[in-house]
Order: C-alpha cells, then structure tokens, then sequence
C-alpha cells in the first residue's frame, strides 16, 4: 500500500459560498475525512481506536490556499504522515485538481488520547508503532507550519455565541471544523466581496462542550507574510464561558 493517500471529493454547490466556491469550513472536513481514510486502511484510525478507548484529537492545523475550487470541481485532498513523536504526529495535505492544478496545502498536528481519562496516551503502543511504517520524509509541503499565535490585552471583543447539538462531534466536544466557521463569520459577508482568504491557522487548547458560551476577541497584526497594502492578518482568541482559552487562530487575507 502506498505510503500517501489520495482520496477525491467534489466541491458540492451547497458545500460552496457565495461566490461558488468552496466553504474552507467544509475544505478543513474533507482534510480530517482524508486523514481517517489513509489512517484507517493502514491500522490506526478512529474506528480501531475507539474499540480501544483511543482516539485522535486535531490539535493544531494550517491551511494555505492559492484559490480555493469551484462548485462542481472535482478535486483530490492527498495526505501523509510526515513525522511521529510519542504522544504527537505530523500529517500533511495536498489538494490537487484532476488536471494537476495545485489548489493549496494544509499541515496538522494531531495527539492521540486516552478517552476514559481525556489524557495523551503514547502511539507508539499501537500496533508496536507501527505509524512508524508509513511516515513519508521527501515529499513537499511548501507553506510555513505556524507558530505560536500571540496576542495582547488589547483585542477586541467581537462578540460570545452559545453551543448546541450541531457543534458536538464524535469525541464529545465542540468539532474542530465548527470553530473555523465560526472564526470566518466574524468578518461580515461585505468582507468576502472585497478580500480572499488565503491561510487560516488555528491551535486547540482546551475542550468545550455543548452549552458552553464561547467569546470570541480578534486583534489585526503586522503581516508576517504575504506584504501588500491590501493584505490583512488577524489573531483571535476563543475563550469559553469559565474563562478557560480553548484555541487561537490566525487568519490572512488577500
């Protein structure tokens, strides 16, 4: 079996926005179905691990995007491990169309936990490491993997939103994919006539559950990358209701 994993998807016209193109939202979906896919067919994926009291938990991901593709695009996400630690992985991604275009790239980091005790649980102790078998060292992903997300006291609150039934995911807390929505729909829909989003970065820090208000701030900073007068960059930080920060995310418009 090949070490990378290449797995096609459509960009569905309901799965697009207004400008017919698709939802990062629902791009970030098909990034973490990719993931279960190649993680499943090779031994260590969710379906395995959850009859184990294992499973995987997203915890930091970048998406870096050309363009994103149009309604009706079919479009394959491949992904690979590219490196393994005891409690931490690294995988990657390439979205590609069906004539070769390169759409973009995403890098994640995920950690598998214990979940009876909510706690790191060693990988390697899955199939004697195994995961070892597949990593994949001399394959490209050319965009930056991110960094701490740092902000001041000085951002702005934006606004504090209530969970609910459709934000929980199989793991019990709020879904990884629900908190890049809404991040993006802090930016009203005027904001996306006039400007591309171009990477979306975002580190999880604690769980947040069903009923918990979370409260979001956002702080503009100087650019890091991508240098144009028409350029923006935005931190935000999500807080849950007890105070508690459950993830930092950065954002770059074009």
């Amino acid at each position: 079996m090949n070490k990378i994993g290449s797995y096609e998807f459509m960009a569905e016209p309901f799965h697009c926005d207004f400008s017919g193109r698709l939802f990062m939202g629902h791009l970030g979906n098909h990034m973490l179905n990719a993931a279960d896919f190649h993680s499943s067919a090779r031994g260590f994926g969710m379906k395995y691990l959850m009859t184990i009291n294992r499973s995987w938990v997203l915890s930091r991901l970048a998406i870096e995007m050309d363009e994103m593709p149009q309604q009706y695009t079919k479009f394959n996400v491949e992904t690979w491990v590219e490196s393994a630690m005891r409690f931490f992985t690294s995988r990657n991604f390439r979205v590609v169309g069906e004539n070769g275009k390169i759409y973009g790239y995403g890098r994640s980091i995920w950690a598998m936990i214990n979940t009876e005790t909510r706690q790191p649980t060693d990988l390697y102790t899955i199939d004697d490491g195994a995961i070892n078998n597949w990593i994949v060292k001399d394959k490209e992903c050319p965009i930056d993997k991110g960094g701490r997300v740092r902000m001041t006291d000085d951002a702005e609150f934006v606004r504090t939103i209530d969970t609910f039934y459709n934000d929980v995911d199989i793991n019990g807390h709020i879904n990884s994919v629900k908190y890049i929505e809404h991040v993006l729909d802090l930016w009203p829909l005027d904001w996306y006539r006039d400007h591309q989003l171009r990477r979306f970065e975002i580190a999880y820090v604690a769980e947040a559950h069903a009923g918990d208000q979370l409260s979001f701030y956002r702080q503009e900073v100087p650019l890091t990358t991508h240098h144009s007068p028409l350029n923006s960059e935005y931190c935000i930080r999500i807080v849950r209701n007890d105070g508690t920060e459950c993830c930092r995310s950065k954002v770059t418009f074009v």
